[in-house]
């Protein structure tokens, strides 16, 4: 294999040249029509907006709250500890093996699957039977 050879892995899409005459199937107008709205310079309608009509989104009711205290934990379960190489896991430990996507504000460890190995876990929460099955192995668990 040549350098000349290589191609790239995503097909480049070139870019729409408007206005460049009658030939090229965009010029005049460049493909935005004759007049209206949305042949205007910074024309065209918000996000959402219904030609004057009550919006969807203000059609239907409003539910709920959300809530601005909630924590939002990363799940992790016995079966991803598992695939951990570490003795001594935490968050940041299984974000380095790619294991977890992002910490958020911890992670709860559960008690899907089967552990293998004695591990120290530490984490912000557990469940009841992940405790058990981490300590009948011999691991030790650690509120964060």
């Amino acid at each position: 294999m040549k350098i000349e050879e290589l191609k790239p892995a995503v097909k480049k899409v070139k870019a729409k040249r408007v206005g460049r005459g009658i030939g090229s199937g965009l010029g005049k107008t460049s493909g935005r029509g004759q007049k209206g709205q949305k042949a205007r310079s910074g024309g065209g309608v918000r996000r959402g907006f219904e030609g004057g009509q009550t919006p969807l989104y203000r059609r239907l009711p409003k539910r709920g709250f959300t809530n601005i205290h909630a924590k939002n934990y990363t799940e992790v379960t016995l079966t991803m500890l598992n695939k951990s190489k570490a003795t001594d896991v935490t968050a940041e430990s299984l974000l380095e093996e790619g294991i977890i996507g992002k910490i958020q504000d911890g992670i709860v460890v559960l008690a899907t699957g089967k552990l293998e190995k004695k591990l120290n876990v530490k984490a912000v929460r557990f469940t009841a039977k992940a405790k058990e099955n981490i300590e009948a192995l011999g691991g030790k668990i650690e509120v964060i």
